[in-house]
């Protein structure tokens, strides 16, 4: 489909996206919002960067104008994620000057203030929150959600990860049984798949792209180099590319270290992790985004819900703990058609990890190995760089590999 007005969305919404200067829907889009204009439940799957927050926006927009005693959950997994949801609603209810009013509930910020959004008169019919927050409300009484009749659960498979599965479990049971229900994800492993059957109603299974594998707008690149080198090797890199970084990290202790020692290599380097308050983490956001920063360094609090356009690169500064969450930070990259590079740095302790990833990235291919240097100024390149469709330009055979214990992972140290 061409346009939005083609999958059935009134004319008010057609001209608030066209204002924003989006024209036409993405796939995930056109597949998913015609069924749910059709009141049908969703389990719906798109790489990241691919605009799933509209498509479950729009049709709760439209289900809202429809009946002004309907209401609507959205939950997430992370405040930024939340957030950015938010945002995109708030902009639509200006646009088409609806009376519908939102609150916003997530941890981080005054509770008091939240009290106050959902005393007042009338309520609120839209709620975007995080798990931990909304069952907070719940428990307190502050928020009642009997009368919800449009659930939308975002990027589940990451508030699983998070260990949201018990509160989850208890929300869902506070809401009526009878309404719509979307659950969206990047990817759809098994524990995603039993929970949509117990709270999806016959759901239609929206599938677009692979989701074991990036956009083809995202160059991925393997570095291999000594744990003693990974800083130095970081500069050298920041040196060779242009634009926008981030680079992920394993631990809160790592970010901050990290950014300080860029920031007196004359590097303009910030970090945000999970410590932070959420006013801090909002306001380095938004510094990075303005350009203030070149640098963000993060752990990966940020690998879900940081919609910034420009970031040009993604480094693996440590491998993540599971193959999928590798998909979900070289998403910060290659947004929306744009192009991107991601590069992730492998020690010999990380083999197992990057065996893992490569299997999801390759299933059918032989495992890649990456090759020590042989000389130290020549660590600092790329040892092999995948083409848009993740085929490597040069292979090398695990045949005859040495059997090595690599289970444990040396913390980083200056």
């Amino acid at each position: 489909m061409n346009s939005f007005q083609e999958i059935g969305l009134p004319t008010s919404l057609v001209g608030a996206l066209e204002s924003q200067n989006i024209i036409v829907p993405t796939p995930i889009q056109a597949q998913t919002i015609p069924l749910a204009l059709e009141g049908k439940d969703i389990l719906g799957s798109a790489q990241t960067g691919t605009g799933k927050t509209l498509a479950f926006v729009l049709p709760m927009l439209v289900q809202l104008s429809k009946d002004p005693k309907a209401c609507a959950l959205i939950l997430a997994p992370t405040r930024e994620l939340a957030q950015q949801a938010s945002h995109t609603i708030k902009q639509l209810l200006i646009l088409i000057k609806s009376p519908s009013r939102f609150a916003l509930l997530i941890g981080g910020e005054p509770i008091m203030r939240q009290l106050q959004q959902l005393r007042t008169r009338p309520g609120p019919s839209i709620i975007v929150g995080t798990p931990g927050r909304i069952l907070d409300h719940l428990e307190r009484k502050s928020l009642n959600l009997m009368n919800t009749t449009f659930l939308v659960l975002d990027e589940t498979d990451r508030m699983l990860d998070m260990g949201f599965g018990i509160q989850l479990d208890a929300i869902l049971k506070r809401l009526p049984t009878e309404r719509q229900t979307l659950m969206f994800s990047a990817t759809i492993p098994g524990p995603i798949g039993r929970l949509a059957n117990h709270y999806l109603t016959n759901p239609e299974r929206v599938a677009v792209g692979p989701e074991s594998t990036p956009t083809n707008t995202i160059t991925q690149e393997v570095l291999q180099v000594s744990g003693s080198r990974k800083y130095e090797a970081l500069l050298e890199q920041l040196g060779h590319r242009e634009g926008s970084v981030i680079i992920f990290v394993k631990t809160k202790i790592d970010a901050d270290e990290i950014a300080e020692r860029l920031c007196e290599a004359q590097q303009d380097a910030v970090a945000i992790h999970g410590d932070l308050r959420q006013h801090t983490r909002q306001r380095v956001l938004n510094d990075f985004r303005k350009g203030k920063y070149r640098i963000l360094v993060a752990t990966d609090v940020a690998a879900r819900g940081l919609d910034v356009p420009h970031i040009q690169h993604v480094i693996n500064y440590d491998l993540p703990q599971s193959p999928e969450e590798y998909i979900h930070r070289i998403g910060r990259t290659g947004r929306a058609g744009a192009t991107g590079c991601a590069l992730s740095f492998i020690t010999p302790q990380d083999s197992r990890k990057w065996s893992a990833i490569d299997r999801m990235l390759n299933p059918q291919k032989t495992i890649a190995r990456t090759t020590q240097s042989e000389n130290r100024s020549s660590e600092s390149r790329p040892r092999r760089e995948f083409s848009s469709e993740n085929k490597p330009r040069r292979s090398f055979s695990s045949e005859n590999r040495p059997r090595r214990d690599f289970s444990s992972r040396k913390p980083y140290s200056r």
